[in-house]
Order: C-alpha cells, then sequence, then structure tokens
C-alpha cells in the first residue's frame, strides 16, 4: 500500500526531502499562495506547527499558482514573504501544480485518496490534508477550514 511517505518533494532551498523523513509523525499538508484572501492562515498554521511539533506534529506547505495567479513568486521570494510577514518554521516546498497533468505526484495520490465535496480537484488554496503517523490520509478540509479549528482531530491522531 502506498503511503505519503513513499514521496518526496524539493524544499524551497531546492533539496529533495523524502516524505520517509516524517514517518512516525502526525502531518497536516496545505497548499499554500502568498496573496489569497487565505493568507493570513499561515499564521493558525504556524501556531499549530508550534504547539505541536514537540508532540509528533508538522505542517507542511506547497506553494501554488493554479489559482487566481496567487502565487507568482520564486522559492526565495515565497520564503522571504512566509518569514517576514507569518515567521513560519514549518517546512516548505517549491511551487508545485495540485491539478492537472502536472499536478506533483504526492497530490495525485492525495486527492486520490480523499476527494473533496465537488470531487478530487483541489478548488483553491489552503485545501488541508490530515495525514495519520502511518502516513494514511484521514480527513480532507477546504480552504475555509481555519487551521485552529482542527486543534481536536490533530490531537487525536498523536
Amino acid at each position: 500500500m502506498t503511503s505519503i511517505f513513499d514521496f518526496s518533494a524539493r524544499a524551497l532551498d531546492g533539496h529533495e526531502v523524502a516524505l520517509k523523513e516524517f514517518e512516525g509523525k502526525t502531518l497536516l499538508i496545505v497548499n499554500t499562495a502568498s496573496a489569497c484572501g487565505f493568507t493570513p492562515q499561515y499564521k493558525g498554521l504556524e501556531d499549530l506547527y508550534r504547539q505541536y511539533a514537540p508532540r509528533g506534529f508538522a505542517v507542511l506547505g506547497f506553494p501554488c499558482n493554479q489559482f487566481g495567479q496567487q502565487e507568482r513568486g520564486n522559492s526565495a521570494e515565497i520564503a522571504a514573504f512566509c518569514d517576514s510577514k507569518y515567521a513560519v518554521t514549518f517546512p516548505m516546498f517549491e511551487k508545485i501544480d495540485v491539478n492537472g497533468d502536472a499536478a506533483h505526484p504526492l497530490y495525485k495520490f492525495l486527492k486520490r485518496e480523499k476527494a473533496g465535496l465537488l470531487g478530487a480537484s483541489i478548488k483553491w488554496n489552503f485545501t488541508k490534508f490530515l495525514i495519520d503517523k502511518a502516513g494514511r490520509v484521514v480527513a480532507r478540509h477546504p480552504p475555509t477550514t481555519r487551521p485552529e479549528s482542527l486543534t481536536r482531530e490533530i490531537e487525536a491522531l498523536l
């Protein structure tokens, strides 16, 4: 059986990260953007990360420019924005596609495992996938779900 730990992605600094590095942790995987109405959710995501990281939790951010061209920056610009505006310390990855033929394999897997209300496609930035310690996708939340509303679900998986 495939799990998210079978995938890898390139971090903002350009190095390849095997998601196996996160094996045994509860994860929240989010497609992000710097110029989106939901961008202030970075604060809530960072708060969750700081609160639960000591207990085996991580947020993984995947910038995406497929929705209203809301992530136009390159990796250095994305990193600078996340640091200066939201003091993001959780792992951030290079910009990817989450839909279409060029969708990152991780996102093809996530969407296959948990479709949304309107089907498998990601509808907008800040769609959230909750992953258990074994790498199974246990929940999918729309962009309107505020990160802080996920604490009960996260605690149940820790």
